[in-house]
């Protein structure tokens, strides 16, 4: 039983991370040959620039919302001033009312909100299945094109399905088995230390030859090693169990609650004016890394000082859509994001094109797109995660994997994708300390916290240089990486494994962003 608990651990990686002891504070924006983290150097990197005229940087988190009243991001929210809040009026005539500090796409116009949604593998295999339902097999067989190829995708996909069922449901039945028994270990220990309350250090001291005593304390250690408390446990067993309820329900949907025309995918004035939504956790995180405040003392530091988070809502907790990914990117364009954060992604995008169009039109307009590269441990050179710049080929997307802070065996996140022809570079993305909703703080683990590293590193380095453009922007980050192109690291694997691989081989640099390399080289290239 003990085993198959232990594998629970592993399996909540993209959510606790890899770490085996805690990360050191701050540590993504720590320096190596100071600290001996592989942060980004942002310190340093302040250091060089002292005494250097900023301007500020416009980030737009496109997320599933963002917690603009946070105590750690006051006066780090973009406001759009053209427009009169709470008027009822489109000040602007951008086609949107009273945006005044970003959008939701995923909301009506009577205030509900999106919370939870199905995967686009669910909605993928209801729109097929409908669409060939009742059709005779004669009529099947003389199928051809775009047709054909949907009809034949449609075992595939059912076949996805069940698989991720099949994994939810395991999950869930271990969650909840690991569930039980912390609760009666930390009954056992509290019972035999005589405490109301047991800490790592108390649980340390323990020696018996009972056998529910030591086993009781094996658990719990094991809990402290991975940082994994009841909190995190209930967390991840809901999270399990709306990927369930909703994720994988064929008969859930909540396009009613947005009211659109949803076939109009060149519709744009639908949502509302919510940018936080029923749960803003993951993108005020995602805000925090890029923006909080550098100079109040509190809470912790973002990576870019002179910078404004234009809050833009279009990810659910399930699959985002292609509609409201497009019409967000052309959103946070049209009204000034310089920088765009994309921490999410899907295996399946049927309206891709529309998103592709999106992407050109933020590269036309000199905009930095930086995208998570997934947490799926998968080869995204051979494997989709959408959105993604295959075909697009914009020379100002840049995709990112998640580095960690520890030796070679913890070099990379285990969840993290990678790519060698389509990951641009790798960022902190385990452990990393940031701002929660109601003024909370926590750390997460993901690709989806690596791209805002290097989304703040972006913003700085903009900051201070505004010669450069968007392609030149990226060209510094990937160039200025630390590289490490010999060093055998841990790749990234679903099962625990000593496999090593060479890091030069994970991304296109084969490097890690770096603050103070990237604004020297910026300072060289712009002649400052």
């Amino acid at each position: 039983m003990l085993k198959n608990i232990f594998k629970v651990g592993f399996l909540l990686m993209p959510i606790l991370g890899n770490a085996q002891l805690k990360a050191p504070d701050n540590w993504f924006n720590l320096d190596y040959s100071e600290n001996k983290v592989r942060g980004v150097s942002t310190e340093k990197a302040y250091d060089f620039l002292k005494g250097k005229t900023s301007r500020t940087i416009i980030v737009a988190v496109i997320d599933g919302g963002v917690d603009i009243n946070h105590e750690d991001l006051k006066g780090k929210i973009w406001v759009n001033e053209k427009e009169i809040a709470g008027n009822g009026l489109d000040d602007d005539k951008n086609g949107f009312i009273d945006d005044v500090n970003g959008w939701n796409f995923i909301g009506g116009k009577d205030g509900k909100n999106v919370g939870p949604d199905n995967f686009e593998l669910t909605r993928e295999m209801n729109r097929i299945s409908k669409k060939f339902e009742g059709i005779s097999a004669e009529k099947i067989k003389n199928l051809k094109g775009k047709d054909k190829e949907e009809y034949e995708s449609l075992a595939k996909i059912k076949g996805e399905f069940e698989k991720k069922k099949t994994e939810y449901e395991g999950n869930l039945s271990n969650i909840k088995q690991f569930h039980e028994m912390y609760k009666s270990s930390a009954i056992v220990l509290k019972g035999y230390l005589k405490k109301d309350s047991i800490t790592k250090a108390m649980v340390d001291t323990i020696s018996s030859n009972d056998a529910l005593v030591s086993t009781s304390k094996r658990l719990m250690l094991y809990a402290y090693e991975i940082n994994f408390s009841e909190p995190d446990i209930a967390e991840y067993e809901k999270s399990i169990s709306e990927r369930l309820e909703f994720g994988l329900n064929p008969n859930f949907d909540t396009r009613k609650i947005v009211g659109d025309h949803y076939n109009d995918l060149k519709e744009k004035g639908y949502g509302n004016t919510d940018v936080k939504g029923p749960d803003a956790s993951h993108g005020t995180h995602v805000a925090g890394i890029i923006a909080a405040n550098r100079k109040n003392g509190i809470g912790m530091d973002g990576v870019c000082e002179n910078v404004k988070i234009m809050a833009v809502r279009c990810v659910p907790n399930g699959d985002e859509r292609d509609k409201d990914v497009a019409n967000a990117i052309r959103y946070a364009v049209d009204n000034g994001a310089m920088i765009i954060n994309m921490s999410f992604g899907k295996d399946f995008s049927p309206n891709r094109e529309y998103v592709e169009e999106a992407i050109k039109y933020a590269t036309s307009k000199n905009v930095l797109l930086v995208h998570a590269a997934g947490n799926d441990h998968k080869n995204v050179d051979l494997e989709n995660n959408f959105p993604n710049n295959k075909r697009v080929k914009s020379k100002s997307w840049i995709e990112i994997g998640a580095s960690a802070w520890g030796d070679t065996s913890n070099f990379v996140a285990n969840f993290s994708n990678y790519g060698k022809k389509t990951v641009d570079l790798f960022a902190p993305g385990l452990d990393i300390y940031s701002t929660m909703p109601g003024n909370k703080y926590k750390n997460q683990s993901g690709t989806s916290m690596a791209s805002p590293v290097t989304a703040g590193v972006a913003a700085l380095i903009w900051s201070y240089f505004p010669n450069l453009n968007a392609v030149q922007l990226k060209d510094v980050l990937m160039k200025s990486t630390i590289k490490y192109p010999n060093l055998k690291v841990n790749k990234p694997t679903e099962e625990k494994s000593d496999e090593k691989i060479s890091f030069g081989e994970l991304s296109v640099s084969g490097g890690i962003v770096n603050a103070l390399e990237a604004a020297k080289l910026a300072s060289k290239i712009s002649g400052k």
